[in-house]
Order: structure tokens, then sequence, then C-alpha cells
């Protein structure tokens, strides 16, 4: 058994911390904000809650699977989830009506032939075929396995390149750099392009610098569905956190981490704002990477 410091108490850092529990380590979480959560938040007033992050749920299976195996409750016996249907609306610049079905690829095909022309869905039917080759060959490595040693597979975006086809009049010699450039490529339709760039916009990317395999989140959508938690997104965060503290999760809130303490190559624990320090055999980083490797751990 050993002690583990997780920093952050967002979903993804709380997922970690009750799993761990669950195999029997003492886990203490550290946040610097007076709640957990991270981005799922809700904001009340007059009677109304409302979500101030994400609002809906498209990989249930995710917390499915965290949930049973963390308990012996499932997720259904601690949220209510239901199915949107139609998922999603789109009004367009020039009074395109666009409403897609959701769980249901061809389904969305039909919607966008009606909506937007013959030819439309199959175009981009052929974009989520693609999509698909990314989602199974990123989701063991990145969702389900630990990150194996050799990442050499890893470092290049896996989103395929049509073989044999010209867009555009012209033979693709290279992958798209980014997702518009992919959408500008291979959707041909201002509309489709909008369409495929409103799913990274939707998560907080930037389309014109996020990389073409984000093309991977409108086949997550349609294929697996939209779901909405009843009582809004923050009830499933604390359900989550209900099940951490059932596990024996420690939680300190108000307690933000300034650094990651490293002794003879291994972290060793965190220290604090206030000035305080937290021996651990291992460290759980529940943040923005960026902050851990710039501003958490020593050069």
């Amino acid at each position: 058994m050993a002690r583990i410091a997780v920093i952050g108490a967002g979903t993804g850092a709380m997922a970690a911390a009750a799993r761990l529990a669950v195999a029997g380590h003492r886990v203490a979480v550290y946040e610097r904000a007076e709640t957990y959560g991270g981005a799922v938040r809700r904001f009340e007033r007059d009677g109304f809650g409302f979500d101030t992050g994400p609002a809906l749920l498209h990989l249930p299976a995710v917390f499915r699977d965290l949930f049973i195996k963390t308990g012996k409750e499932p997720l259904e016996s601690c949220v209510a989830l239901e199915q949107v249907d139609p998922a999603s609306r789109h009004l367009f610049a020039d009074g395109t009506d666009l409403s897609l079905p959701g769980a249901s690829r061809a389904g969305v095909v039909r919607a966008l032939d009606a909506a937007l022309g013959a030819g439309a869905g199959e175009r981009w039917g052929g974009l989520l075929g693609r999509a698909r080759e990314t989602w199974e060959a990123t989701r063991r490595p990145l969702l389900e396995e630990p990150l194996p040693r050799d990442r050499t597979g890893l470092e290049s975006d896996p989103y395929p390149i049509p073989s044999g086809r010209k867009l555009l009049g012209l033979r693709r010699t290279r992958p798209p750099g980014s997702l518009t450039e992919l959408a500008r490529r291979e959707l041909r339709d201002p509309r489709l392009a909008a369409l495929l760039e409103s799913h990274a916009l939707a998560y907080g990317f930037d389309p014109r610098t996020v990389p073409a395999s984000a093309a991977v989140l409108p086949y997550l959508e349609h294929t697996f569905g939209s779901w909405y938690v009843r009582g809004g997104l923050r009830a499933l965060a604390e359900a989550l956190y209900e099940r951490c503290r059932a596990r024996g999760v420690e939680f300190t809130f108000g307690a933000e981490v300034t650094g990651v303490l490293v002794e003879n190559g291994r972290a060793a624990g965190l220290e604090l704002r206030d000035g305080g320090r937290v021996a651990a055999e291992a460290v759980i980083s529940g943040v923005d990477a960026r902050l851990l490797y710039d501003r958490l751990l020593p050069p």
C-alpha cells in the first residue's frame, strides 16, 4: 500500500483517486479551489441551476466502467442518464437549419443530404469512416492501457490519408495539418466545414491549430450518442466525489500545489503555497501537462 498524492480534483483526477483507493492505496487529493469537479461547475440563481462547463456526456461507457470497478453501485444508481435526440441543431449563416439525430450515423447522413444537398452526407460519412480508424488506433494506448515505453507510434497524427483520391483537383501528398485544413480538403462545403469545426470549438479547441485527428470528436458523438445527466453534469461530479469519499480518499481544498518534490529522480511528494510539504511515494497529476512540466517539476 502506497501513499499517493493527487494534484487537482477534476473528474479525471478523482477517477484516478477512486481506482487507486480501491487497489488499496492511501490517496490524498489537493485542490487549490474550494470545491471539486474542475471545469464541471454549476451556477445557481433564482431556483435554477446551470452547467458552466460541459453539459453533455458522449462516452458514458467510461463512467459506467469506473463506477462498476470502484464500488457495488453502478452509474445509473447514482445519476440518471437520458439520451438526447435530436443530438444537436445547427443554424448556418445562409439560413440552413440542420438537426442531427443521436447515435445514428445513417440518420446523420440522411439529415445532411436533406438539408445541405445530395452528396453532403456521403462526404461527411467518408470523413467519419477515417475518423473511426483514428479512434481504433488511439483508443487502447490512450484510454485503456498504460502508455507503452515505445511511443513512436503516437508521435504523428493518426488521421489516415485517403489513398488514390483527388480532393479539390489536387492529389494529396501530405496529411492535413489541422482540422480546418482537413475540412477544406475533404468536405468542399463551408457549412460542412463549419459543422466539423464546431465540434472542436465545443471542447475549447481552435480548429485552426488542433490536429486533423480531432475529427474523432463527431465520430464519437454520432456513434455513441449524446447523454444528459439529470440535474446537470455537475451531478456526475458530485457522484464521483462521493464515490471517492466512500473509498477513503482524503480531500484538502484551498491547497494550491506549487511544486512536485523529487528525490533520486522520483516524485516524493508535493510543496504547497502555504509552505507545507506532503510526503508521498507517488504523485498523480490532474492538471494541464504544460503547468506540470513548466512550473511544478524542477528543470
